[in-house]
């Protein structure tokens, strides 16, 4: 079945308070989204790459493909005004019928095996939705009161996040609306129960300087646990 991923790179760096929008700011030399696109083709050679990109950052990406050498063969489409529009847009360029990931571009320590064990529990289930537990007490707000819940009936979400096409492209022929946060809740809205699988810890999301600099942290370990094969 044919393998796709969907690769959405819409920040502006606001909380990074800097002018580079996030997937451009480097990590380990590199800009962050070369990472994250080089990630899918290690755990799935043969995947066709999407690129979702502001339509005024396109040209300064392709700059720094050519500028770092970057020969990972990808499309490159622009974004929309909203995920769910960028998502769409993505999906258009997407023809052929398999299994298609939705990820986030600033998500670039994405461990090989949850990007295939996501892809084999979509062509089983018809979808893959990573997830996490969450370590931290938690409160429920209401109407200036708090209470406590079991942080157990709880789990984080990450991406990427798989389908097998048909569903994704369905589903995303919905209005878009304000609950949409992420393709799972677009799917489930469109009658699909949701099938969790575990995710990783370390699969961060960078959205602050401190996470750039966790991050940093985290592939400079992966490096040295990397097995030498001189």
């Amino acid at each position: 079945m044919k393998k796709f991923v969907l690769i959405v790179a819409g920040g502006l760096g606001i909380r990074m308070k800097t002018d580079i929008p996030k997937q451009f700011l480097l990590l380990a030399d590199e800009p962050i989204l070369m990472h994250t696109i080089r990630a899918f083709f290690q755990a799935t050679p043969d995947i066709t790459a999407v690129a979702v990109l502001p339509s005024n950052q396109i040209d300064h990406w392709r700059k720094l493909c050519e500028e770092y050498s970057f020969a990972y063969p990808h499309l490159v489409t622009q974004g929309g005004k909203t995920r769910f529009q960028s998502v769409k847009n993505g999906l258009a360029m997407i023809r052929d019928e398999g299994l298609i990931a939705v990820h986030d571009g600033i998500r670039p320590l994405v461990d090989n095996q949850i990007i295939i064990n996501a892809f084999k529990v979509a062509e089983k289930y018809g979808n893959a939705i990573p997830a996490i537990g969450v370590t931290e007490s938690v409160r429920i707000t209401s109407n200036h009161t708090n209470r406590p819940a079991d942080r157990q009936q709880f789990r984080l979400i990450q991406t990427p996040q798989v389908f097998q096409s048909s569903i994704l492209q369905n589903a995303y022929r919905q209005v878009d609306r304000e609950e949409f946060t992420d393709d799972a809740t677009v799917i489930e809205a469109s009658g699909h129960r949701i099938h969790l699988i575990e995710g990783d810890p370390n699969n961060i999301k960078i959205t602050t300087a401190i996470d750039l600099q966790l991050a940093e942290v985290l592939i400079r370990d992966s490096k040295k646990q990397a097995p030498d094969h001189k």
